[in-house]
């Protein structure tokens, strides 16, 4: 199921509805009704004057229909596109892909770009860029989005010129994938979480630290040997990572602990 899920063509918001579904999160039929009312009933809002469809379009999705930021943010449903759509609340990565998929049916690129921490959307008209907070429809400053990452990295921060390129499907996909996982731990839902590592594992075979936490979420689950497995592949190809030494000392005290789980 697993590798089905990841091996056929990527679209969305199918292959989130998918994933959802694989995960136990949501109802994918239900999802996808509710996708097709919003993609139908946005075709109204087709204005001649792009940027007059793009304000057209802000004014529905948030004003409208209402969506807007989810209370519990780091919740699994504020991370689900499935839930999202349905009850019309999410985090910066769910509204930023709903909001990104209705403009496509009004021929306008909203492009995600996957800030740390957060995700916006730009748009081009003509010559002209504008970036948007998914959260609100407000339109955001180079600056403002320097704030944002200074915000989750610290004062020292650089805006790097690769938070203004626009995400692949896989990468938009991958990181609602850990914000998914993220939400799965919070609720101590770690059989889920288990499982979003090995979705993205499957996509990020070198990603040292998806080991790192997958042997965290294995411990939680008492699966010792999987956890010491992880953390030993980790140590094994992170020779020089500043980590490594605390690991090495995870995984001798791993070696001290009962399997309770297989």
């Amino acid at each position: 199921m697993t590798n089905l899920i990841l091996n056929e063509a990527l679209s969305l918001p199918e292959s989130a509805f998918d994933i959802s579904e694989h995960l136990g999160f949501s109802d994918k039929e239900a999802a996808k009704w509710a996708w097709y009312e919003l993609a139908g009933a946005v075709l109204s809002h087709y204005l001649v004057d792009r940027e007059a469809r793009l304000e057209a379009l802000l004014q529905w999705f948030y004003q409208d229909l209402g969506f807007c930021a989810r209370e519990s943010y780091f919740s699994i449903e504020a991370a689900d596109l499935a839930s999202c759509i349905t009850t019309r609340q999410g985090n910066s990565t769910t509204l930023a892909t709903v909001l990104m998929l209705l403009g496509k049916q009004l021929d306008l690129v909203l492009q995600p770009l996957l800030l740390p921490g957060t995700t916006v959307l730009s748009c081009r008209i003509d010559d002209k860029v504008r970036y948007i907070d998914p959260l609100t429809g407000q339109s955001l400053t180079r600056h403002q989005l320097h704030v944002l990452v200074r915000g989750e990295l610290g004062n020292g921060a650089p805006f790097k010129p690769r938070y203004l390129k626009p995400a692949s499907l896989k990468r938009l996909l991958s990181r609602m994938l850990h914000e998914l996982k993220a939400g799965a731990i919070l609720a101590s839902k770690f059989e889920s979480a288990m499982e979003c590592c090995n979705l993205l594992l499957q996509w990020h075979e070198d990603d040292l630290n998806l080991n790192r936490e997958r042997a965290f979420i294995a411990q939680q689950l008492g699966c010792i040997s999987v956890a010491a497995a992880d953390l030993r592949h980790f140590v094994d190809n992170s020779p020089h990572d500043p980590v490594t030494e605390l690991v090495k000392l995870q995984l001798k005290e791993l070696n001290d602990e009962v399997e309770v789980y297989h």
